[in-house]
């Protein structure tokens, strides 16, 4: 069995997730926030009884909080040879300390990129309040299946849409990831081994050692966009898209550059800057605000 074209518009749902202050907390201290000045910046995000501080969320939580599994309805995958591609959010306001929400999900797109090359699989999950039934975020998300090519599908046009500018950034922000990074950010939910088990990471999936969840990179820059470009103001975060395009280790440093445009600004986020390791990890990046 392979991958299956004709799983387009397979889904699933209603499914219901509920989280609380805690769990946002725990969530900002994977992506880390408070680990420049613990009791000072960000203390919004990362306590929830400070004084005078109201309690926020950050808005890339929202991958985390969206429950969907239509990928698995895509046919046979081998998920040792599966790497998050792409990710989008969109925020329809923002994100309570505590709430719950129902989830529908589905298959948007199952693309075949040719013999012995890869195979990508597009998802989107649509979040409500499960009290109002008001939209809260919907994201979207593709997973490569290495190798997992030439199954008789679609090549579509994955092509990125947003390039970043041949000049220096507007904007560039640098973070640095913890050597156990990745073991605090699976607390989130995302148990994959490969983020923790070495034997996982070398023998299946051919890395020299475990990597960095995606999504935890995908975190550090939208911290990073959030405090620069909104003003560390969630509920003026909008949207947020980006491609991955290298592996990210425990440790790494993060920078994120920024070009400034009407309504939003493009962005990339590099690992190592500076460095003979120095490579670009999420790329082809577009955030939106207010």
């Amino acid at each position: 069995m392979s991958l299956d074209p004709e799983a387009v518009g397979l889904g699933g749902g209603p499914n219901e997730r509920s989280w609380n202050s805690t769990d946002a907390i725990l969530y900002a201290l994977g992506v880390g926030a408070g680990a420049i000045d613990p009791t000072g910046f960000e203390l919004e995000f990362t306590t929830e009884n400070s004084h005078d501080v109201t309690q926020r969320v950050l808005p890339t939580m929202a991958v985390v909080l969206g429950i969907g599994g239509s990928v698995a309805k895509a046919g046979d995958i081998d998920w040792g040879k599966l790497l998050h591609g792409s990710q989008g959010i969109t925020l329809h306001r923002e994100i309570p300390p505590e709430g719950r929400i129902v989830c529908h999900d589905r298959i948007t797109g199952i693309w075949d990129k040719g013999e012995g090359r890869h195979a990508i699989i597009d998802t989107e999950i649509e979040a409500k309040l499960a009290e109002t039934g008001e939209p809260l975020f919907t994201s979207r998300s593709s997973v490569v299946i290495r190798g997992s090519g030439g199954f008789g599908g679609e090549p579509g046009d994955t092509a990125p849409k947003v390039h970043a500018p041949d000049r220096e950034p507007d904007h560039e922000v640098t973070y640095d990831t913890r050597t156990d990074q990745a073991l605090l950010y699976r607390l989130n939910g995302d148990r994959n081994p490969l983020h923790s088990d070495p034997w996982f990471a070398t023998e299946l999936a051919g890395f020299p050692k475990p990597i960095l969840h995606g999504l935890c990179t995908y975190g550090f820059t939208g911290r990073a966009l959030l405090h620069v470009l909104c003003d560390s103001d969630p509920s003026r975060f909008r949207s947020m898209d980006g491609r991955f395009t290298a592996v990210v280790f425990p440790g790494d440093s993060l920078t994120v550059r920024m070009w400034d445009q009407p309504g939003g600004a493009i962005f990339r986020t590099v690992a190592q800057a500076g460095t003979e390791q120095e490579r670009v990890v999420l790329d082809n990046g577009l955030c939106t605000f207010d």
